[in-house]
């Protein structure tokens, strides 16, 4: 048996799976743009079937039940195209639904897509499709990834119609923060098309085939970062229209009319979002189509990300309240319980009800709620008569008199609140990698469903095996007296150990060890509060995580120690 090599795969965060449009075997220098494919696409797709092309190396002849690695079985062929063939199968070790990519070890793409596989794993982004395994084994290549049964490909769900805006906006944001840190480890999806977009259960967006997808059918370009920002702006677009940006017709969406070139989406479809539409064509036209309204092009997944966060938060819409039905008055026929309803035409006398009786115990009580009452008005009365003169003796005794005034303080009342309004952040990185840098806004925004969160860690609570700790800085615009803080947490558990210190500026030049700590809390719900035992100024705030609890799985990993930060208020 051959030698069998396995790709190394971080179980915390991994991820990797597909991209957007570019022609197989063929360099692209302007991106999507010149891509007019009309292949049908959806080998990862839960459920979709392709066929061989004519002319390609044959894939290995194998069928549902066939073992690899005596582990992955082999269920249904989803895709068979260019030499290689993709599966759904079952990963009997762990018994989860997987799939699978195969081809032989002589085909002439074999190497590199074991490399993009590798490479892919290594990201630990978790709003990519995790790869969990890349082999070489008994002539054969084979790349496992991860089969999530509870998402929706952007395909399906353009069939019925444009997305709402809120969902396209929330789609074109996670998309192009993903493909941003992606392009920062030098990794490029090209070939990002709507089936490489899915859409879970919990909302959430993610990426399958990062790298893989465009390694298997030889997809390579001179400009990585066009191509990956063009293919974001035509999902936008389709998203926005559900038309594809291009006169050909593809992935089950009618194309735009011949001979008219690319027109805004807002042009295209009545009540599209001004400003998402504006977004595509900055996306897609590089060329100075956009000049008529003075927006300057994206080029990089960076420069959409930051045409995104200058854009107004749009705010998903608000939940349809359903009317409760009308009461309905029950009304029964004399008759129902055994008596006979009345022959037609004869009348019944109407009973006069008795008058209520009024018993014995009825009136005893009256009497005794009657007593209770005068005994408690004067027992009352000589409680207050008595403290006046014991106020008044006390006034003789001291012979002083003080004056109030409406600034005098009580020391029963509570001091007012002073919210601190949080003007910037950025992720503090004392070692190793950054956890999410893209979403360190997400918590202060006011919006509790979005969060920064951090890797999951698997040998426990506490982050010192890894790194001293992780956190964020926060800028309050000038100095402010801290007193107070409350911090939102996405994962309850046995503990999330906080601490709050005052430093220098948003990239401290000093260690944590050197900041003033200004409080810390632990706590084991969703809310953690911290109060100083004495307000501290300062401008910049480091809120520093050092325990994370042991939290379940969700759309973003799989369970481990992690904590997400979603709301965090400031006081003074």
């Amino acid at each position: 048996m051959a030698e069998r090599s396995t790709a190394a795969v971080d179980v915390a965060d991994n991820s990797g799976d597909e991209p957007l449009t570019a022609k197989a075997d063929q360099s692209t220098s302007d991106g999507v743009a010149q891509n007019r494919e009309r292949e049908t696409d959806s080998e990862e797709a839960q459920g979709s079937g392709g066929t061989e092309s004519p002319g390609k190396a044959s894939p290995p002849e194998l069928h549902s039940g066939h073992k690899l690695a005596r582990r992955y079985r082999l269920e249904e062929c989803v895709t068979r195209l260019d030499g290689f063939s993709s599966w759904r199968a079952v990963d009997e070790k762990l018994r989860r639904a997987v799939g699978v990519h195969l081809l032989p070890a002589d085909h002439p793409r074999a190497r590199s897509v074991l490399a993009a596989a590798r490479s892919s794993a290594l990201l630990g982004d978790p709003r990519f499709v995790q790869v969990l395994d890349a082999v070489e084994e008994n002539d054969l290549v084979y790349v496992v990834h991860e089969w999530l049964p509870d998402a929706t490909e952007l395909t399906a769900l353009l069939a019925s119609g444009p997305l709402e805006v809120h969902d396209a906006y929330q789609m074109v944001s996670q998309v192009a923060q993903a493909m941003a840190a992606a392009h920062r480890e030098g990794l490029a999806h090209l070939r990002l098309t709507p089936g490489a977009v899915l859409r879970t259960s919990s909302g959430q967006w993610r990426i399958r085939g990062l790298a893989v997808n465009a390694a298997l059918r030889g997809i390579s370009s001179d400009t990585p970062l066009r191509t990956d920002t063009e293919a974001i702006g035509a999902l936008l677009y389709a998203a926005l229209t559900q038309r594809w940006p291009y006169e050909n017709d593809a992935y089950g969406l009618s194309g735009l009319p011949k001979g008219v070139g690319l027109i805004a989406p807002d042009q295209v479809r009545a009540g599209v979002h001004r400003g998402l539409s504006e977004l595509a064509m900055r996306a897609l036209a590089n060329d100075g189509a956009t000049a008529s309204r003075h927006e300057s092009p994206c080029t990089t997944p960076e420069e959409l990300v930051k045409a995104i966060s200058e854009m107004p938060r749009i705010r998903p819409p608000e939940p349809a309240f359903t009317a409760p039905p009308e009461y309905q008055r029950t009304t029964y026929q004399q008759g129902t319980y055994g008596r006979p309803a009345p022959r037609p035409g004869v009348t019944q006398p109407v009973q006069t009800p008795p008058p209520p009786l009024q018993s014995r115990t009825g009136k005893a009580l009256k009497w005794a709620v009657s007593a209770l009452l005068i005994a408690a008005l004067g027992l009352g009365s000589w409680q207050l008569a008595d403290a006046l003169m014991d106020q008044g003796n006390q006034s003789d005794n001291t012979n002083q008199t003080h004056t109030t005034d409406g600034n005098d303080n009580n020391g029963d009342q509570t001091r007012p609140v002073n919210q601190i309004k949080i003007q910037n952040a950025q992720e503090y990185v004392a070692s190793g990698e950054a956890q999410a840098p893209g979403d360190v806004g997400k918590t202060y925004d006011g919006d509790s469903t979005t969060s920064w969160r951090t890797k999951k860690y698997n040998d426990g609570p506490k982050l010192a095996p890894y790194k001293p700790g992780v956190g964020i800085v926060y800028d309050l615009g000038s100095a402010q007296e801290i007193s107070a803080a409350s911090i939102g947490l996405r994962y309850a558990g046995d503990h999330t150990t906080i601490h709050l210190y005052a430093t220098d500026s948003l990239s401290p030049s000093t260690s944590v060890d050197g900041m003033k700590e200004i409080g810390s809390v632990t706590s084991s719900g969703t809310t953690a509060k911290v109060k100083a035992p004495k307000s501290v100024k300062t401008r910049y705030v480091l809120l520093w995580i050092t325990d994370v609890p042991q939290a379940p799985a969700d759309g973003y990993s799989s369970a481990g120690y992690k904590q997400a930060i979603t709301d965090v208020k400031f006081a003074g």
